[in-house]
C-alpha cells in the first residue's frame, strides 16, 4: 500500500496535533515564565509580538551574512 502525501490543507494527524502542541507549549512557557504575572491572554499577545521580533532577528542575521559572503559588509 502506498502511503498518501498529505497537503497543507488537508486534516491534521494527531501525530501532526501532538508535534504542534508540544512546540507550543514550549515557546508558551519562555514567555509565561518570563512574565509570570501576564494573563494567558496576554502571554498569547506578547508571543505574537515576540515571534514578529525573533523572525526579525533572524532575517537581518541571514541577510548580514550574505552579505559578509559575497564582500558587500568588512568583517571585524
Amino acid at each position: 500500500m502506498t502511503k498518501k502525501i498529505t497537503g497543507k490543507n488537508d486534516p491534521l494527524t494527531v501525530e501532526e496535533m501532538k508535534a504542534a502542541a508540544e512546540k507550543f507549549s514550549e515557546l508558551f512557557d519562555v514567555v509565561s515564565n518570563t512574565m509570570p504575572d501576564a494573563t494567558v491572554e496576554d502571554c498569547l499577545k506578547i508571543m505574537e509580538s515576540v515571534a514578529k521580533l525573533a523572525h526579525k532577528t533572524r532575517a537581518d542575521k541571514l541577510k548580514k551574512e550574505a552579505d559578509e559572503r559575497f564582500g558587500f559588509l568588512k568583517k571585524d
